[in-house]
């Protein structure tokens, strides 16, 4: 079953941003940007009108600071969530941004490895939340750890590399409703099987994906591995 395109709502004043934004959420994850505000005032009638599952909220616009808008009823809702990418620097603004239940605060210049990082963490954040009925200890945790994992610049198991990891992770990411072989990683990425099956299983560890078997009439079964 194809799951469900979440709508995004941009609150940036500077255009381009906000289109680079829209061109990479889009591209990359299982988003639609609903609608576009530049000021505090068109940010808090689109969140009326659309009703976002998520909002990238700048916090210095024209009219006010964008903290603001969480104070907004539609934005208290369990159903939307925020992800702050903004030059405040200061630390009154990410602890009140903390306190309202932002899911992430990204500092300007944005690093889109370190924005992709946090989509990937919030889609897990929602599929989490769809799975779970009924939660338990466990359950609760995976929420917090999915809310609060620590980013870091480069892979920490020995003999991966952050480039070849991307190559391989953007497979999964692009095409994410696909069962892919190593051979697909090896035509994609130009790496030897060997390397594939390594970096392969550095994602099945990292729950980047997970294995399925296919199981056919004649030999062994193949593994085959798919977007999480």
């Amino acid at each position: 079953m194809q799951p469900e395109t979440l709508d995004v709502l941009i609150v940036e004043d500077e255009p381009q941003l906000a289109t680079l934004h829209a061109e990479f959420l889009e591209k990359n994850f299982n988003l639609r940007v609903v609608a576009y505000a530049a000021t505090l005032a068109e940010a808090r009638a689109k969140v009326n009108a659309h009703q976002p599952r998520l909002i990238l909220l700048d916090n210095f616009l024209p009219d006010g600071q964008g903290i603001a808008l969480m104070e907004e009823a539609a934005v208290k809702k369990p159903g939307c969530s925020v992800i702050f990418i903004t030059a405040a620097s200061d630390m009154n603004t990410c602890s009140q941004a903390i306190r309202n239940g932002a899911f992430d605060y990204i500092i300007k210049p944005v690093s889109y490895k370190r924005l992709r990082n946090s989509l990937e963490r919030f889609m897990q954040f929602v599929q989490t939340q769809r799975t779970f009925k009924v939660i338990d200890q466990n359950s609760v945790d995976a929420l917090y750890n999915l809310q609060s994992k620590q980013f870091s610049n480069e892979p920490s198991a020995k003999g991966i590399e952050t480039i070849t990891l991307e190559l391989v992770q953007a497979l999964f990411i692009n095409r994410p409703e696909v069962a892919h072989a190593v051979e697909d990683v090896v035509a994609h990425a130009g790496i030897s099987k060997t390397t594939a099956r390594r970096y392969l299983e550095y994602c099945v560890t990292t729950q980047f994906i997970c294995v399925e078997m296919l199981y056919g009439n004649i030999g062994h079964p193949r593994r085959l591995y798919r977007k999480a």
